[in-house]
């Protein structure tokens, strides 16, 4: 059969997608990118936030349509939404021929083929694939994500990932560590490490400073390329990890600590804790360690409670910390979520304000800092032509992560020199943006090998 995949949300939800994709080619199934052509399509879908439930369903609808216009015999829909509406999606939409949930990746093969009764999963919500599950890449050659760890025992109020992916687990050790040496052999340049708590890696398997132990074997791979983690708690920010970080070349000098917020007020009703004066002493101790680190958080505005006083602490922690880049998200009420119950519900004029002046205050804290980057050379990995021009090409630094960051726009390469994505070389920084930086190429110190990327199975 040819089969399509469109997957949403989050780069774990994309990892989900490649074990599902490598299965059915690993039972001699065709990927395709076009939709009218596949036989079978499946939607995988994220639900974290309302936004997001609303994509996944607009999605499924569009999609849907390929049954009636193209050659689509099914309609499959995995993911985070099923786990929340298993039985809605089928009663509802008609269209869909079977849902599977996050546990259930393995029966993906089934109900493709419509399998009158495929196998399923466990409730339990226990699944985690293994360095020998196949997977089908749909990120380009030279990037991969890498999932350490699945689920969460966190209590966050405003979260429900524990009720869709279920309690923390890690995977094996040396199961990560092969993954990583096959994913560099293979041409991966860089590694981002991903899971819903990444600092709580091995907790569950008895390792004790699980991340710092793991990021300092994959350091030590043959011809290792950068890696970078992506989620760190920040209670879990320990000094052997910024130790560890600070010690090895390929780790990159980048944390992602989403904060969620700095008023002690709100994060108690968030059930998270702490406030903005205990983490700027974090942010302090991990700028000392790790020189010319990045650091990367998220807050999420308007939460239930949250007074302009609450707020402007936000603010004041912001212009406080300087962070390299901030994400932040409207607060979005969830009937399955502990923070439905709470009182002090805010309009949704207010929160759009809020987010627009947090933001704004953020871009000139990172026009400002962007400039301290002009002049100097710094390693670059090349991405590819810009999706924006054809005059200009892309790459990133290590302090910019996929997707989520900045790009390095580039205007010169040296004299002679054809680019390819996964060149890693020198950059100088020439011009920077409010959250972008330009600059021109000087030597390429390891081109790319192989291929210059993989074909790119997923539709969306």
């Amino acid at each position: 059969m040819k089969i399509g995949f469109i997957s949403l949300g989050c780069p774990k939800n994309l990892v989900d997608s490649e074990v599902m994709m490598g299965l059915l080619e690993a039972r001699g199934h065709e990927l395709t990118q076009a939709p009218e052509e596949a036989e079978a399509l499946v939607v995988n879908t994220c639900s974290f936030i309302e936004p997001a439930k609303q994509e996944s369903i607009d999605t499924i609808l569009e999609t849907a349509e390929y049954k009636r216009t193209g050659r689509a015999r099914r309609l499959v829909v995995a993911g985070c939404l099923v786990e929340r509406y298993r039985d809605e999606l089928r009663e509802q939409i008609p269209e869909v021929d079977a849902v599977l949930g996050t546990s259930e990746i393995e029966s993906i093969i089934g109900h493709c083929e419509g399998w009158d009764s495929p196998p399923l999963q466990s409730d339990s919500k226990s699944y985690l694939y293994h360095d020998l599950t196949p997977r089908r890449r749909a990120t380009p050659r030279h990037f991969a994500y890498l999932k350490i760890n699945e689920g969460c025992d966190h209590p966050c109020s405003f979260c429900i990932i524990p009720q869709l992916r279920g309690g923390f687990r890690s995977r094996r050790f040396e199961s990560v560590v092969s993954e990583a040496e096959r994913l560099f052999a293979e041409g991966t340049r860089e590694l981002t490490l991903i899971g819903q708590d990444t600092t709580a890696y091995g907790e569950d398997l008895g390792i004790r400073q699980g991340l710092p132990a793991l990021l300092d074997r994959l350091a030590r791979i043959e011809d290792a390329g950068w890696i970078r983690v992506l989620y760190a708690y920040p209670n879990r920010v320990t000094n052997l990890l910024l130790e560890t970080i600070a010690r090895h070349e390929p780790l990159c000098s980048y944390l992602d600590i989403p904060l969620q917020h700095a008023s002690a007020n709100v994060l108690r009703r968030m059930r998270r804790g702490s406030s903005g004066d205990i983490f700027l002493k974090t942010i302090e101790r991990i700028r000392r360690m790790i020189p010319g680190v990045a650091l990367r958080t998220s807050f999420i505005v308007g939460f239930p409670g949250e007074t302009e006083a609450d707020f402007e602490t936000l603010c004041q922690f912001v212009k406080a910390a300087e962070f390299d880049h901030v994400g932040s998200f409207r607060y979005s009420d969830d009937e399955n979520s502990a923070s439905f119950e709470l009182d002090g519900k805010l309009d949704k004029r207010t929160i759009y304000n809020r987010q627009r002046r947090l933001m704004a205050l953020q871009r000139t804290i990172s026009r400002r800092r962007k400039r301290l980057l002009v002049g100097q050379r710094l390693p670059l990995l090349v991405s590819g032509p810009s999706s924006e021009t054809d005059l200009l090409w892309e790459g990133r630094l290590q302090t910019q992560a996929e997707e989520i960051d900045g790009k390095t726009y580039l205007t010169k390469f040296p004299d002679g020199a054809t680019p390819q994505p996964g060149d890693v070389g020198t950059v100088r920084i020439t011009r920077a943006g409010d959250y972008d930086l330009f600059g021109e190429i000087e030597c390429i110190t390891k081109p790319a090998s192989g291929p210059p990327n993989n074909p790119l199975p997923v539709l969306q």
